[in-house]
């Protein structure tokens, strides 16, 4: 016996409601709410009418509304990489169903291992951590039992026996790039500019500074590098100026670890009266638009940000659909940028001029 053609009608007749309503809500049409069109979609599936025969309602039918939280000791502003990190990151969970709240845990909170008193933890789906580098804080927040993703996250983090996903930009093997070609110029005095223990990222970078070195028998030398505690480097206006003046011996080219901070020391250095680059090199980390304004402009590491805030979505999501599978640590890789404030470069080697 052959089975009766499925129409809109028998959809509407199931639902009690009128066939008009029915093929809009099936036409996505904007004037009929959210509740009747999952109601519809539902019953299409079920009746296997045409196409929604083949469709599984969990790919289909609109997504509870969740709640993302945003944890930070320091929101990006508009120059840092994090901002457009979070713009990506939104736009994606927004599409998934998800809200993002936003939660600033202040300084005594922090040592407190308290959390913001704005966040509820029963109406938490998932967590994004970004600049928040306190492991114990750190530890405290995997311990809540919410799938949760870090963006950068403390130096001393072992991943082996961290519980939650970690994702950074690519540190080490792009700064390994930059100080070997400073190397390959001719120069060996190099120093490196940043705390290698404010960060995970920091201290890649760091890494990849001694890796160059170590490859070409150079050993390092502490004297040419400024790498105290940076607690006081955003308040203390003289900060550079001050630590330049320790320098036991001076460096023909510094590598540091981000923009803000070669932007820094390039100030300071033409405040001593030097030319870069020809009295000495710098090299930054994030491509931020100071870098491109700062004159000579820098040559630095382009982050694709937007692109990490979409992964750290797609990592948080999956997380919280599949708990139990492994954590993951994973890198975004970057581009080194090539510019005016180190010395001529080879770009032969890959590193793109912009």
């Amino acid at each position: 016996m052959t089975r009766e053609k499925i129409t809109i009608q028998h959809i509407a007749d199931a639902l009690g409601i009128s066939r008009n309503t029915a093929s809009k809500a099936l036409n996505d049409n904007a004037a009929i709410p959210a509740e009747t069109r999952q109601k519809v979609i539902q019953k299409a599936i079920e009746l296997k009418y045409k196409q929604f025969a083949y469709m599984e309602t969990d790919n289909l039918l609109p997504r509870k509304n969740g709640n993302i939280a945003l944890l930070t000791t320091n929101m990006p502003n508009t120059s840092h990489f994090g901002s457009a990190l979070i713009s990506g990151l939104e736009k994606k969970i927004s599409a998934e169903g998800y809200n993002l709240s936003i939660h600033i845990v202040r300084s005594d909170e922090r040592d407190a291992g308290k959390l913001p008193n704005n966040f509820d933890s029963t109406a938490v789906d998932g967590i994004v951590c970004i600049e928040l580098f306190d492991a114990a804080y750190s530890d405290m927040i995997t311990r809540l039992g919410i799938p949760a993703i870090f963006i950068d996250c403390a130096a001393e983090t072992d991943y082996s026996s961290f519980q939650a996903d970690v994702l950074l930009m690519e540190n080490e093997h792009s700064i390994y790039r930059l100080t070997k070609q400073l190397l390959d110029s001719g120069y060996e005095r190099i120093g490196f500019v940043g705390d290698r223990q404010h960060c995970k990222s920091f201290h890649e970078r760091w890494l990849g500074y001694r890796h160059a070195l170590l490859e070409q028998d150079i050993s390092f030398d502490p004297g040419l590098c400024i790498m105290d505690d940076d607690q006081f480097f955003i308040f203390e206006t003289d900060w550079m100026e001050q630590r330049l003046e320790q320098l036991v011996q001076w460096p023909q080219a510094f590598v540091c670890a981000n923009d803000f901070i070669a932007v820094r020391l390039m100030k300071a250095l033409k405040a001593r009266g030097l030319s870069l680059p020809q009295d000495v090199g710098v090299t930054g980390f994030d491509d931020a638009t100071e870098s491109r304004i700062v004159e000579p402009h820098l040559t630095t590491v382009h982050i694709f940000s937007s692109d990490m805030g979409v992964r750290a979505a797609d990592m948080l999501l999956s997380r919280i659909r599949h708990p139990q599978q492994p954590y993951y640590t994973a890198h975004v890789q970057t581009n080194v940028r090539i510019r005016d404030s180190a010395p001529a470069l080879n770009q032969s080697a890959g590193l793109s001029s912009s």
